[in-house]
């Protein structure tokens, strides 16, 4: 198994609002996007990995230096997944990976020009919800001449993404792929975001969202808020096999402020290393659409309702020590969909990693993942299923876009690192996770 190698990031400009689901809309917003692999003939092998929290559009593979060497830190967050030969095999697919907007690695966010302003966003970046990602996701496809993908795939709050797209655009998804996810997050969980936000918007420095003005970072906040969420990432038990109550120095100091323990010195570590890459108004924002991610809502609490749009295949899977979003919570979605009688299959791997663990190549997990897309590479080898219309309208989503019409028939599919059919030139505006 090899690597997808150097891969540069493309950007594409919508001029085009994108509504909101707050009422608000984005306008000249940039998405910032890779792909990696071939599109066939038929533009039906395409697959769109939707990133989570502090991940991106850098799925696999590396960045260039100068020197033309790999730049240390740049492999992509999900290679031991995605490459030649790897469970998603992209001989066999063409792999997309979307910067959502709102984040801090190139799509339009916080950091970016208000465009009436000219200065960063800030705090006065509009609230987006996962629903909202899914619509841009979808803008992404229409510009890149795909009307359907053979599968959505996404971990944690990227699995709520690849849940989403199965209910907003039904008929453009062959198969759902949603791993160590929730139908919703639970009470704890929302918990633990807010104890996060706090953390945040407490520092001094962040000046009610506008410390890029100040010149400042609230990195206090940020370091705080990483070590609550890497800590709701791990399982009691990997963190009991890797640190114990192993001390720092092999003795203890009686201090109240140095670090004691081993687990001490890796959450501080963990911490500081994400303050330096990743923006504070940008957790705010993902935080707040994990919280108002929903499906039943809608439907009066009924999740088997909620599914009733949903058309394609699925594959649920959990992890047993994931405590975040444990098993139970994949099995609340596995009724819904089995209520409709709808093709649905359910693995939950006894893996100690915790939440992590869908990051993680474990062999179950990596075989179970490389038999679901061997048989979806069967399958839209020959496509069998009509694509919807463009131009139609999803169920429970917006009109289509008419940002970037599709190639013509007879065009040749894009490779990696051409410019995108409808797209705009290539950009190196984006960073690894």
């Amino acid at each position: 198994m090899h690597s997808v190698g150097h891969v540069t990031p493309q950007s594409m400009h919508f001029a085009a609002p994108l509504p909101l689901r707050s009422g608000a809309s984005l306008r000249d917003y940039t998405l910032v996007y890779e792909t990696y692999g071939r599109l066939n003939a038929a533009r039906s092998n395409a697959v769109l990995v939707c990133h989570a929290l502090n991940a991106s559009h850098h799925v696999a593979g590396t960045y260039a230096g100068a020197d033309g060497h790999a730049v240390d830190g740049s492999v992509g967050w999900w290679d031991n997944l995605v490459g030649p030969g790897k469970p998603l095999d992209t001989d066999r697919f063409f792999v997309i990976g979307v910067n959502n907007p709102g984040s801090c690695f190139g799509s339009t966010g916080p950091m970016q020009p208000h465009p009436d302003t000219g200065r960063p966003y800030g705090a006065d970046f509009p609230v987006v919800t996962v629903e909202d990602w899914v619509d841009a996701q979808a803008r992404l496809l229409d510009a890149l001449g795909i009307e359907q993908v053979a599968a959505v795939l996404g971990g944690s709050l990227g699995g709520m993404q690849a849940l989403s797209w199965s209910l907003r655009f039904p008929q453009r998804l062959r198969h759902c792929i949603a791993i160590a996810t929730a139908p919703n997050l639970s009470a704890q969980n929302i918990a633990f975001n807010e104890v996060a936000r706090r953390a945040i918007v407490t520092d001094p420095e962040f000046h009610g969202g506008h410390f890029y003005a100040h010149g400042t970072l609230p990195r206090r906040g940020l370091r705080v808020a990483r070590m609550i969420g890497h800590i709701t990432y791990l399982s009691d038990d990997a963190m009991e096999a890797k640190f114990g109550r192993e001390t720092r120095n092999g003795q203890l100091s009686y201090s109240t402020q140095e670090i004691e323990f081993q687990i001490e010195s890796y959450l501080r570590h963990q911490a500081d290393k994400f303050s330096a890459y990743f923006d504070a108004n940008t957790y705010l924002l993902i935080t707040r659409a994990l919280d108002y991610f929903d499906p039943a809502r809608e439907h009066g609490g009924d999740l088997t309702a909620a599914f009733a749009a949903a058309r394609c295949k699925f594959l649920l899977v959990s992890f047993s020590t994931d405590w975040r979003f444990p098993p139970q919570r994949s099995r609340e979605i596995v009724k819904a969909l089995v209520d409709h009688k709808r093709d649905v299959s359910y693995a939950e791997i006894e893996a100690p990693h915790g939440h992590d663990a869908f990051l993680l190549d474990d062999p179950r997990y990596h075989g179970l993942l490389r038999a679901t897309f061997d048989n979806i590479a069967k399958e839209v080898a020959e496509p069998n299923t009509e694509p919807p219309q463009v131009g139609e309208r999803p169920l429970g989503g917006q009109e289509r876009s008419d940002v970037g019409a599709p190639a013509e028939p007879n065009a040749e599919p894009p490779q990696v690192g051409e410019r995108p059919l409808g797209g705009q030139e290539r950009s190196d505006v984006g960073a690894p996770s």
